[in-house]
């Protein structure tokens, strides 16, 4: 793979709108394959789908004329402070532990002793997600979509944005409300990203909270995960919803991002995304 940064050869209106054009080629790789699959195309179209993220900054990145070697770099960026490593790991067990203890106080039947039962389950799904799943999609959210908003768009704003984008991504396959969970869950990847510049390190969160989200509500399964909404649904919402605020808060709306560069942003001047 040539990776030099070379010519552009994209349309002016392409070089203005690159993210527009990023999500455009997302939607269309990922949904047609992914339509493909639902009318029995199979699994590999649908796995081959969820790259479509990441296929869409590769092609943005050339068309442009950048460097797909700088734009991949951060995906083996391991060398970072401890604790954000415990948080890319342990932070979606934490958040589903406080869900667990939240469900138990409103009266659910709480079972603690399913998160050891659940550990082998919880160890596939995570590297699979880690190898073939989901955390392929991070090159293109985080290490395209995030830095290219942030160069307009204060952290908050920038990541309300990606984050429904990457929501309405799922759509297809979680169905009209399906946007919400990842939008909210988006304020965890920007911190982590500004924090550590890591694409790598924002894999192993994506690889992290979907093994949780599928194995670590301690109750019944035929009581927690059904195809309508009920109580664990807004639990993990409320859950999820007041961490961002307390977030947010604890960051002062930087969300790990210099503050300089905040200020920057947030000024009258600045220009629209």
């Amino acid at each position: 793979m040539n990776s030099a940064p070379h010519d552009a050869i994209a349309h002016p209106w392409i070089q203005r709108h690159q993210f527009v054009t990023f999500v455009a080629l997302a939607y269309a790789f990922s949904w047609t394959l992914w339509l493909l699959a639902a009318v029995g195309g199979g699994q590999v179209p649908f796995l081959i789908g969820g790259l479509g993220p990441m296929v869409a900054a590769a092609t943005v990145i050339r068309w442009t004329g950048g460097s797909l070697r700088t734009w991949i770099r951060p995906v083996w960026r391991w060398r970072v402070p401890v604790r954000w490593w415990a948080y890319s790991l342990g932070l979606p067990a934490l958040l589903y532990g406080v869900i667990s203890l939240v469900l138990q106080l409103t009266g659910a039947p709480v079972n603690w002793s399913l998160a050891f039962s659940r550990l082998p389950d919880y160890a596939a799904a995570f590297a699979f997600v880690l190898i073939l799943g989901g955390g392929l999609e991070e090159p293109g959210w985080r290490g395209f979509g995030l830095p290219l908003l942030q160069k307009r768009l204060p952290p908050v704003r920038a990541t309300l944005l990606l984050g429904f984008v990457w929501g309405v991504w799922h759509v297809p396959l979680y169905g009209p409300a399906g946007f919400v969970i990842p939008m909210v869950l988006a304020f965890f990847y920007t911190v982590l990203w500004n924090r550590t510049r890591s694409v790598g390190l924002c894999i192993l969160l994506h690889a992290s909270f979907t093994p949780a989200q599928d194995q670590l509500i301690l109750m019944a399964r035929d009581r927690a995960y059904t195809q309508a909404l009920d109580a664990p649904d807004f639990v993990i919402l409320g859950v999820y919803a007041a961490a961002v605020i307390v977030l947010i808060a604890l960051t002062q709306g930087r969300l790990g991002a210099a503050p300089a560069i905040v200020e920057a942003l947030s000024s009258p001047n600045s220009e629209e995304a």
